[in-house]
């Protein structure tokens, strides 16, 4: 339990402190450290029952773009603010860092296997806001064509 509550707080530390460095509205900070947080607790619950990396970015993506939708509209802001400092839990830094090291120390294979770390894992989250951004909008064209069906 001790490490559920250590991994939420400090990917919503995280979170907000990349909100507050790139100076989004107060208002929307709480919101957008839950965001964080639940997006990389669905990620680490995954990894922790064995699911793959990509898997387990796509669907803590698709948990982020979904909470940002909602926060989004529930606070009147665009999309955007809470997408972006949510996804830093996510972002492969580490490995991406190791690529370039090891591709300057000489050791490209090495260098490949991080870097196939950080394609697939950047390719997943980009799939995943893909996927919700799409149901995003067939909701809302459906909606839209229920409201004039019924004005008729």
């Amino acid at each position: 339990m001790t490490m559920y509550a250590i991994h939420f707080l400090f990917s919503f530390i995280s979170t907000v402190a990349f909100g507050i460095i790139t100076n989004i509205p107060k208002r929307s900070l709480l919101a957008t450290g839950l965001t964080g947080a639940i997006g990389w607790m669905v990620y680490w619950l995954l990894r922790q029952n064995a699911h793959g990396l990509g898997f387990s970015n796509f669907v803590a993506a698709i948990a982020i773009g979904c909470l940002s939708i909602f926060f989004s509209r529930r606070l009147k802001m665009p999309m955007i603010i809470f997408n972006i400092p949510s996804l830093v839990p996510l972002v492969p830094g580490g490995p991406a860092y190791q690529a370039i090291r090891e591709l300057v120390l000489g050791d490209s294979a090495k260098s490949w296997n991080n870097l196939k770390i950080v394609i697939m894992t950047a390719g997943a989250i980009a799939a995943g806001f893909m996927i919700t951004s799409l149901v995003e909008t067939l909701v809302f064209k459906f909606n839209t064509h229920i409201k004039k069906a019924s004005q008729k």
